[in-house]
């Protein structure tokens, strides 16, 4: 029974290692496809949403099979309850990818389009940073690196903070690019809750990995 246990909780990381990885490359293409204006790669990702949203429902019910059939304790409740979180937050990523991608076809359809913003590319690497070293730490179970996704946050708010008022200038002095400003804060909110998500993930990882709950500091209050 146990080893059956313990295969199913391989079984569930492995699945969500395997999400991760698609919803990563899906902020990916999403950034290429509004780079390049590749409208066939900004299509692919809104169908493979699909497979996200296939795995998340998979991976609820392989948890509550644990939780009601296994009755888990200690660090295997806390890794199960973890999991669940993160099936969650890496569905709604998948969602922000998809939110993303239909930028990007919104914007190859407008016939001015903004200048690239230097805090678009900025923000875009720092979200994908956060991202991917999110998903790294779960795979290795590793918290110092998901304490170092956390305090990559508050980059990523202020510099969506510094694209909606750079926007909301370029609207007042040209309001034929009103359409193209508004999308483009549309980018960066996105940007900025997979950024977010990522955050959550990561401090997931610290309470996986040392029982330790460092949502909104509480570790910190707790002291």
């Amino acid at each position: 029974m146990q080893r059956r246990f313990e295969s199913e909780l391989q079984n569930l990381k492995t699945s969500l290692i395997k999400m991760g990885s698609i919803v990563e490359l899906a902020i990916e293409h999403t950034i290429e496809a509004m780079i390049k204006q590749n409208g066939t790669l900004a299509d692919q990702v809104i169908r493979d949403d699909a497979q996200v949203n296939a795995l998340e429902l998979d991976n609820e019910r392989a948890i509550i099979d644990l939780l009601a059939l296994q009755q888990p304790v200690a660090s295997d409740l806390r890794f199960i309850l973890a999991a669940s979180k993160i099936n969650n937050d890496l569905e709604r990523i998948g969602d922000h990818a998809v939110n993303l991608a239909e930028s990007s076809l919104a914007l190859m359809t407008m016939a001015t389009p903004l200048p690239a913003l230097n805090e678009i590319q900025q923000m875009t690497q720092v979200t994908k940073r956060m991202l991917s070293d999110a998903i790294d730490s779960f795979i290795h179970v590793d918290p110092a690196m998901g304490e170092a996704v956390l305090k990559m946050d508050d980059t990523a708010d202020s510099l969506n903070k510094k694209i909606a008022q750079e926007m909301m200038i370029v609207m007042k002095s040209n309001p034929t690019s009103i359409e193209q400003a508004l999308e483009m804060i549309r980018v960066s909110r996105n940007l900025e809750r997979v950024a977010d998500l990522a955050t959550n993930i990561a401090e997931e990882v610290v309470f996986i990995a040392n029982a330790r709950i460092v949502k909104h500091h509480a570790d910190d209050m707790a002291r």
